[in-house]
């Protein structure tokens, strides 16, 4: 193994290691906040497991950085959060942002290991993957528990084994429109959840941030998210399907700064582009054309949101490079 970790770290080692470690280190700030302010005994103890598991992590990845003489990114620190500041979300809230950002941990680990080939990186996001799916498990056994895990829809069991026999299955503009299929009931469910979570985020963020350009790009965000959650709910409405709950009312009124605005800006940046691959599944997965034309007007909305967002970072110099490959032409002096 140690001859073996010493090959040279490919693109994709480097990608997935140097995002690890932002989020690691953002998981962190949150978490230490988070402790200082869970009363529930039972979700006290998975946010410190959240903070063990991500301290866990930046010791291994910054071991890995210093062998591979790699710089060790700066990510988020102390000065990112407050952990003294007033309650910002309910109990209820941090389990349920738990389990998300578990379902995140879970899906950007498992692409990492399709990817990376040297031994001890398999090892660490195998590691990753090991840890993300405990949280979840805990999560959702907990949440099942206290009755705040909100469940997909049900929808009756097919009697037989059928095939499509008309083109009017991927039709939805005009005529009759046949029921939402189960993938696409799937993924309205799952994106209604995923926006409901950032919206209440946003919300939240946009009461304790100070910078006006930041207050009203959440703001934006939080409507954004609510038109998304209105536009998927109907689709599900129309077939008598029940909505997911959403969580505004998990927010406390306090003002006070519990995060930097480095940080918020960062954490919504990762949701969006999240969401922009959770729309992209979601099309994939939805025949009907209706509901892909749908998704497919969505993607432009929040791409150019992401971009806004990306260029308030880079103003006030809160964006972190990531690696990058070498500019020739520069390198040449062309």
């Amino acid at each position: 193994m140690k001859d073996k970790e010493k090959i040279q770290l490919t693109v994709a080692e480097m990608s997935t290691l140097w995002m690890q470690y932002m989020n690691d280190s953002l998981a962190l700030c949150v978490s230490k906040y988070f402790i200082e302010k869970v009363e529930d005994p039972e979700i006290r103890p998975i946010s410190e497991k959240v903070l063990q598991v991500s301290q866990s992590h930046l010791s291994i990845l910054e071991d890995i950085f210093k062998k591979n003489r790699f710089p060790i990114p700066i990510g988020f620190t102390d000065g990112d959060v407050n952990p003294k500041a007033p309650r910002l979300f309910s109990d209820s809230f941090i389990s349920m942002y738990y389990r998300h950002m578990s379902i995140l941990a879970m899906a950007s680990s498992g692409a990492a290991l399709g990817i990376v080939t040297r031994p001890d990186i398999v090892e660490f996001h195998k590691r990753v993957l090991d840890e993300s799916v405990m949280l979840q498990d805990m999560l959702r056994d907990l949440m099942l528990k206290q009755g705040t895990y909100v469940k997909p829809p049900y929808i009756s069991v097919p009697e037989k084994v059928d095939f499509v026999e008309k083109q009017s299955f991927l039709t939805g503009f005009l005529g009759e429109k046949r029921p939402l299929i189960a993938h696409e009931v799937t993924h309205l469910y799952l994106n209604i959840q995923t926006n409901s979570i950032g919206k209440a985020l946003m919300i939240g963020f946009a009461q304790t941030v100070r910078d006006p350009k930041v207050k009203d790009y959440l703001v934006r965000g939080s409507q954004i998210a609510q038109k998304h959650i209105d536009i998927f709910s109907d689709f599900l409405k129309k077939d008598n399907l029940p909505a997911p709950m959403i969580w505004d009312t998990s927010i406390t009124s306090t003002t006070a700064t519990v995060f930097s605005e480095k940080l918020i800006m960062f954490h919504v940046s990762g949701m969006i582009a999240a969401g922009i691959g959770n729309y992209g599944m979601a099309m994939g997965a939805s025949p009907r054309k209706d509901l892909g034309v749908k998704y497919a007007t969505m993607l432009p909305e929040i791409s150019l949101y992401a971009e806004d967002g990306a260029n308030i970072m880079i103003k006030n110099g809160w964006m972190e490079e990531p690696p990058q490959a070498q500019d020739r032409q520069k390198l040449i002096g062309r």
